[in-house]
């Protein structure tokens, strides 16, 4: 079936959208659209001005005869600034104060909208690094953990709090919550990470960060290295970080219960990616 260049230009298009980070060799378009692959770079030149004209990312181009192209994602920074901004407003509303100092955040972390550009910002400032996948707690950090996976395509695994016996051989390792101070269990299953996996750890929320550097005691288990840590937020008023190298896109300053006043302001996202 011959492709007039318009739906060539859109299936290509949703093709890359769709496999971000996979090479993909002019061969393989030049087959699937029955045309010369001429015809093809020209498409895909049309493809990447367009993208980086319009902040989604770009195409990179691999030469030689296993070469192609690969969609790596990126945004704008107005428009994450934008964003971030939008969401400092919505977590700041005193009706998500909780007992305790908690923030109730549950209802923003099921809004697919709001959770895809969280992982877009997110994806984006670690796409040109080698990233091998995703880790991530069994917590409400899950879906943030899947957004970001789904824009640097590749796998997630999930640490567990106790074992399951569908999770076959685990490794386990005992860790010192940050906040509270409780010695606590994280548990992840054998077969989820080749060893020597560069791993991005994804979380919802830091306070002192306990929790995230079990996660790298864990991987120093499973010989992996960390590719990197983001947080959608942290807390600022923690005595001891135990975690320095992250990025955060929510800074939490201060919580008054009595007042009912949520200060939060942009995390170090802007700072550590400029």
């Amino acid at each position: 079936m011959k492709f007039r260049r318009s739906e060539r230009l859109v299936d290509m298009t949703n093709y890359l959208l769709e496999h971000p980070g996979r090479l993909v060799s002019l061969t393989y378009f030049a087959e699937r659209y029955s045309s010369a692959k001429s015809s093809i770079s020209e498409d895909l030149t049309i493809i990447k001005e367009t993208f980086e004209s319009r902040g989604i990312g770009t195409l990179k181009t691999v030469p030689g005869a296993a070469g192609g192209v690969r969609f790596i994602v990126s945004i704008q920074r107005d428009e994450a600034l934008s964003f971030i901004d939008e969401m400092c407003g919505i977590i700041s509303s005193p009706e998500r104060l909780l007992p305790g100092g908690y923030l109730y955040m549950t209802d923003i972390l099921g809004q697919p909208e709001i959770v895809n550009k969280v992982g877009r910002i997110i994806a984006a400032a670690y796409a040109d690094k080698k990233v091998d996948l995703i880790m991530t707690m069994a917590t409400k950090g899950i879906p943030l953990a899947y957004a970001v996976a789904n824009h640097l395509n590749v796998p997630v695994v999930i640490v567990r709090r106790d074992n399951k016996v569908t999770e076959g051989s685990t490794v386990s390792i005992n860790y010192v919550s940050g906040s509270s101070k409780r010695i606590q269990t994280m548990v992840l299953s054998k077969r989820s990470l080749a060893e020597g996996s560069n791993v991005l750890i994804v979380d919802d929320f830091m306070k002192a960060g306990g929790t995230v550097n079990g996660m790298v005691s864990l991987l120093e288990e499973f010989h992996a290295t960390v590719a990197g840590i983001a947080v959608l937020v942290e807390s600022e008023n923690t005595e001891e970080r135990l975690i320095e190298q992250y990025l955060s896109l929510i800074k939490l300053s201060d919580v008054d219960e009595k007042d009912k006043k949520i200060n939060v302001s942009r995390g170090n996202y802007f700072t550590k990616t400029s």
